[in-house]
């Protein structure tokens, strides 16, 4: 009688198991795999242009991402934020450093000194995204007041109008999204393609 009872109670433990399995491989294929699969399609069929990268090109090239800053050096181009993961996507990051850290103190003096002797400007009047770096490294934005500083330095480079690089930095100036979301914030790379783009039509 004892081997009978105790055959019957493995015989019920094994049952309980099989359900158990039976939903993990379930909800292993509906998450891991029909989910996946149903939102890659659905984002390359409803947006295309950002589940490909949101990639911009110029004459058939591709030349960059709305969504990844890269570094500008020539005086005739507006220069994004500084990247603590050196403008690359594959390893992002920020400075880690608190805003009391000394080396950060530091370096921010450093780099707003060299800002301010780069645009003409006072230190005090440089914006702080111009000398720290963004949580993922590659913020492809700046605020409509760090492309302003820059637009007196772009415009001698390029012999423009100061008020005709103002102009275009307002006209490509993104507004909060929804009208609440963010703040408005200028492109870099877009707006550094539309001022080749107009130098060439001159």
């Amino acid at each position: 009688m004892k081997t009978a009872k105790y055959t019957s109670e493995l015989d019920d433990t094994g049952g309980g198991m099989r359900p158990a399995l039976a939903g993990s491989a379930l909800f292993i294929v509906l998450c891991g795999l029909v989910y996946p699969a149903v939102a890659t399609v659905l984002g390359g069929v409803l947006f295309p242009h950002q589940a490909n990268g949101s990639l911009v090109e110029l004459d058939g090239r591709v030349v960059g991402s709305a969504l990844v800053a890269q570094p500008f050096a020539d005086v005739r181009y507006f220069r994004p934020r500084p990247s603590a993961a050196n403008y690359d996507p594959t390893a992002l990051s920020g400075s880690n450093l608190a805003s009391s850290n000394p080396a950060l103190r530091e370096r921010m003096a450093a780099d707003s000194a060299a800002v301010a002797v780069r645009e003409g400007a006072a230190p005090a009047d440089i914006p702080g995204e111009l000398v720290t770096a963004s949580g993922s490294g590659i913020d492809p934005h700046l605020s409509p007041a760090a492309a302003r500083l820059q637009a007196a330095r772009v415009a001698k480079a390029r012999g423009l109008p100061v008020d005709a690089v103002n102009a275009l930095i307002h006209e490509r100036t993104e507004r909060r999204t929804l009208g609440v979301l963010g703040e408005p914030r200028v492109n870099v790379l877009e707006l550094n393609l539309a001022l080749d783009e107009r130098g060439a039509k001159r």
